[in-house]
């Protein structure tokens, strides 16, 4: 018998099959920590509800005595740093076990091994596994998808408090949005249905920073309307990664600084290749970062092309909520800051 059992997912939506994680986690334990994953993130067709949606998803499925036993705690995403992502989790269990448990507490790990995104239970030498089927094969990828594009989802896949939440949402504003996005992205790739392959998109992004301030745009169309983004985007077949990447940075934001500096300016670059980060479509970015001289004006700016508005915002100020795909993690890899 354990004193805490962690489960660790998205729960994007919670579906029987984590129910059944979850009631067997609260037969072998005392207590349970449940991290939900992807927090602090702009609502996106991957990531739509909140970690308090999900938080009410999970415990309105419980009855009150074992919501009780339940703890739900939020965990951030470190998408190109497993190191950070582990250290968090064990602050959030630490945080739990620490209110409601004692030094000595014994700690264990559940959930099954689904695919290679399950690699993270290994990750833990320090709790014992505890390994559980993958009920009824399923996935939570489909349930969404459909529900976004107006199909409530069968509702033996979805214990009651999912039903209930993704009923009344339907009726928010939020759920527009998102059902518009997931049509777009659906149209999108309807368009390279006949390919012969399936595509992998390569793109640019510029990460520009002066006097503690970061380049960012405001994007105009979707996917992503609306959201904080880097300066990017795909590139031409004519043009290397560094010529598209300053092309798209002055077709973007206007910015008011000569090639030749941007070229002395350059400190790094680096490919960020997330599986997931974006719905479109496998697409592997290649960032560069450009660290201009300080100065007590910044370089004017003004959004084009595809930016609705370009701004240079103070690196403190960057929240994650607001920025779109892993731009976020691309900002915090490539400076360090975070």
């Amino acid at each position: 018998m354990f004193d805490f059992l962690v489960f660790i997912g998205r729960f994007q939506p919670f579906h029987v099959g984590h129910l059944r994680v979850l009631k067997q986690a609260l037969a072998q334990s005392a207590q349970v920590i449940v991290l939900i994953g992807s927090a602090k993130q702009a609502r996106n067709t991957r990531n739509p509800f909140t970690v308090a949606e999900r938080a009410q998803m999970i415990l309105g499925s419980l009855t009150p005595d074992e919501a009780a036993r339940v703890h739900c705690q939020p965990l951030h995403d470190c998408l190109y740093n497993d190191a950070m992502w582990v250290k968090n989790v064990q602050e959030a269990v630490q945080h739990v076990v620490a209110k409601h448990g004692t030094s000595t507490a014994r700690i264990g790990l559940i959930g099954h091994q689904k695919d290679h995104s399950s690699y993270y239970l290994r990750l833990f030498p320090q709790w014992q596994s505890v390994d559980v089927d993958n009920h009824q094969s399923l996935s939570a990828t489909p349930l969404r998808d459909n529900y976004l594009l107006g199909q409530m989802p069968n509702t033996d896949l979805l214990p009651i408090g999912t039903q209930q939440f993704l009923r009344d949402f339907m009726h928010h504003e939020q759920y527009q949005h998102l059902a518009s996005e997931a049509a777009f992205i659906a149209q999108y790739k309807q368009a390279w249905s006949v390919a012969p392959y399936t595509p992998t998109f390569v793109t640019v992004d510029a990460i520009v920073v002066q006097s503690g301030h970061i380049l960012l745009v405001e994007r105009k169309a979707r996917p992503g309307k609306g959201l904080f983004a880097l300066p990017g985007g795909f590139v031409d077949q004519q043009e290397t990664l560094i010529n598209a990447c300053i092309r798209e940075l002055r077709e973007e934001t206007r910015l008011k600084v000569p090639e030749p500096v941007l070229h002395g300016s350059l400190k790094g670059q680096r490919v960020f290749d997330d599986p997931y980060r974006s719905a479109r479509g496998r697409t592997i970015t290649h960032a560069f970062m450009f660290d201009l001289k300080p100065d007590s004006v910044l370089p004017k700016v003004k959004g084009g092309d595809d930016a609705k508005a370009a701004f240079w915002l103070p690196l403190s100020a960057l929240q994650p909520e607001q920025l779109f795909e892993d731009h976020f993690d691309i900002i915090r890899a490539m400076t360090g800051i975070y």
